[in-house]
């Protein structure tokens, strides 16, 4: 049975995955989302016969209960084939202390575990664009991680342009090098602000059918490659039945703990979860920007001015993949928004509460501060000769509060990216660091080409927040940009 979706603004609106992929957003700004009660179940020992199975063999386990029969089986084998080579992008699960273990979600091109997503996202696009000989440009916002994932799964297809959105500043250069130096089909912008800033910019863009009427003549060129997008969702539910392939003791459950930004891990790892897989607790760590772990404690969702944090892909106050949490939760969450110019008035808006106490015995969320980051870092370090990421420190660290130090029961920390991305951090943590993995010690000789907009966002007493000049530069540089392109 092929799997439906919905609009978490409009339940009305239904699409199958390939229009919900080509869509990128939902009708009225919401995500497309589908219906608890349609997530597929896998058997007790389907689960069971992933062990040793191959990254691409467990994806194809996992996602044809999804997407098959709108992708033929030999086609859907054949794409995950592809997209996890393992040649290409190795998994590796290491066992720690205890009952813990880390999943390495880093050796891909990239070296984030936004290589992931980003390469099913694409060969999956790739595929029903060339079955309907269509063309689409991909806008994507960036902490960090996501652009360079993206921008290099994307890289080359005929069918596809890229547009990257990433702040001013705010992303490492290794990560900004993994944007700026491809060329061809990727055009990547520095933006004056913050990740919300640039999220939000890409949010009005794919709302904006008349823009993309003029610039390419169709309504329908723009799509998402963010965690907004399914096709970035579906793949992320993956993870957690491929740790739980290489640690799993006698169907024993197992805690994930995740390190969450924009929440799309954390959603896959839901998803996962009810489709069976035996997940006792999903760990939800936040850096300083605690507005998911306050919610949790107190049932009342406050967005604030983002807090800058080592862990930089995580500086999200307002996480896209919330409003898809609270959907599966029985709640609404969305943007108010003014009905003439579709700009933001308020973010984050309950009109309907998720069931908080079911989502709490499913998930346990908590803020780690900055220098916590560092502590752990050299913690984890000093005791098991491990080098975390800031990232993966949030992971840990999370664990360590909800187990008590006792490391007693059978858990795994995402790792999401190589800590070479961040060697100032890991040297302030560490005292070393750590080696440049060989793609990036390539682009770090070559030329980048970056884009700008200068405009400045509003300043509020909220934080920085999408200003209409920057919306305005963007669509003149765009229109300017795509136009020459086309000539």
């Amino acid at each position: 049975m092929p799997v439906f979706f919905y609009s978490t603004n409009d339940k009305s609106e239904k699409a199958n995955f390939e229009t919900a992929l080509l869509n990128g957003m939902a009708s009225n700004y919401g995500l497309y989302m589908l219906a608890r009660r349609d997530i597929p179940k896998l058997s007790e020992e389907q689960i069971k016969n992933m062990r040793g199975k191959k990254y691409s063999e467990i994806a194809f386990e996992v996602l044809s209960q999804l997407l098959i029969p709108e992708i033929p089986e030999k086609e859907l084998k054949e794409l995950l084939d592809d997209a996890y080579l393992e040649s290409k992008i190795p998994t590796k699960v290491q066992h720690v202390a205890g009952k813990t273990s880390i999943m390495w979600l880093t050796c891909g091109p990239t070296y984030s575990f936004k290589d992931y997503a980003a390469r099913f996202f694409a060969r999956a696009l790739n595929y029903f664009l060339g079955k309907k000989g269509l063309k689409r440009t991909v806008i994507v916002a960036t902490s960090g991680d996501t652009g360079g994932a993206v921008a290099d799964a994307l890289f080359g297809l005929e069918n596809v342009d890229n547009i990257v959105f990433f702040p001013k500043g705010s992303v490492s250069e290794g990560q900004r090098r993994q944007m700026t130096t491809l060329g061809e089909n990727v055009f990547a912008f520095e933006v004056n602000g913050d990740f919300d800033v640039c999220q939000a910019l890409a949010k009005r863009l794919l709302g904006d059918k008349e823009f993309a009427k003029t610039v390419f003549g169709d309504s329908e060129r723009l799509t998402s490659a963010n965690s907004i997008s399914v096709g970035r969702l579906l793949p992320q539910a993956v993870y957690p039945f491929f740790a739980y392939s290489r640690i799993a003791e006698n169907n024993e459950p197992m805690i994930a703990s995740i390190p969450s930004g924009n929440f799309g891990d954390m959603m896959g790892t839901v998803i996962a979860k009810e489709m069976g897989l035996p997940v006792s607790k999903i760990l939800c760590g936040v850096n300083e920007n605690t507005e998911f772990s306050e919610f949790m404690k107190t049932g009342n969702y406050v967005v604030r001015a983002s807090v800058k944090s080592p862990s930089s892909a995580m500086i999200v106050s307002h996480p896209s993949n919330l409003a898809r949490l609270f959907d599966f939760y029985g709640g609404h969450l969305f943007d108010e928004r003014d009905q003439k110019t579709r700009k933001v008035l308020k973010e984050g808006v309950i009109d309907k509460m998720p069931d908080l106490e079911r989502m709490k015995k499913d998930i346990f969320s908590i803020s780690v501060n900055n220098s916590q980051h560092y502590d752990v870092m050299k913690e984890v370090f000093e005791k098991y000769k491990v080098i975390l990421d800031p990232h993966g420190a949030v992971g840990w660290k999370t664990l360590d509060i909800f187990l008590e130090g006792k490391h007693d029961a059978l858990a795994v920390v995402y790792e999401t990216a190589d800590p070479a991305k961040f060697p100032e951090d890991v040297k302030k943590a560490i005292g070393i660091i750590p080696e440049l993995p060989a793609g990036m010690k390539k682009q770090a000789k070559l030329k980048e080409r970056i884009y700008s907009i200068e405009s400045n966002p509003e300043q509020t007493k909220d934080g920085l927040k999408l200003s209409d000049g920057q919306i305005e530069e963007a669509k003149a540089k765009l229109s300017s940009l795509f136009l020459l392109k086309k000539s």
